[in-house]
């Protein structure tokens, strides 16, 4: 007997249905995903792009103490992620996690940024703005001229340090 034969109502192209267990897995990953929203930091959380209903049930579950109450809002969570394209926000949480390629090659920009602007000085930092045009040029200036006087005099790179921070947090 084939398998085909055991599945007469589906088409030949078609595939199986999907076992109670799969089904569950599934589910519970889902789960975990909106778990991994919940406790995510909230300036993190608001780089997320996400429906306005599950944004809506994240944030009720981040104010819930109840423990029961909230596994049943993370129950919710999952519900509402088995119905939205959760594969972007699994993307999304996955470039903020350190052990990711995501997060190492925004690092490795960052630093590379940094590098250049410290370098290169204002023809770089117009490069930067065209790329990114919402970056506070006044801004950077002051911290690329420090960066560069603290490399000039040889103190450790302080500004260098606000200088990364800063454009990891803004060019993401």
């Amino acid at each position: 007997m084939m398998i085909e034969d055991s599945f007469p109502d589906r088409l030949p192209d078609e595939e199986p249905p999907k076992s109670k267990s799969a089904v569950k897995r599934e589910m519970i990953a889902l789960q975990k995903l909106g778990e991994e929203l919940v406790d995510l930091a909230p300036a993190k959380l608001a780089k997320v792009t996400m429906p306005e209903e599950l944004a809506e049930a994240v944030m009720l579950a981040r104010r819930l103490k109840n423990r029961e109450g909230r596994r049943r809002q993370l129950q919710y969570i999952g519900k509402i992620m088995r119905v939205i394209d959760s594969e972007g926000i699994r993307r999304e949480l996955e470039s903020f996690h350190h052990d990711s390629q995501v997060f190492r090659q925004q690092f490795q920009r960052m630093e590379n940024w940094r590098d250049r602007l410290i370098s290169e000085g204002d023809s770089a930092l117009e490069e930067l703005i065209s790329d990114i045009p919402g970056l506070d040029r006044q801004h950077l200036r002051q911290l690329i001229r420090q960066a560069q006087r603290d490399a000039s005099q040889q103190k450790p790179p302080a500004a260098s340090r606000k200088l990364f921070q800063y454009l990891r947090d803004n060019c993401q």
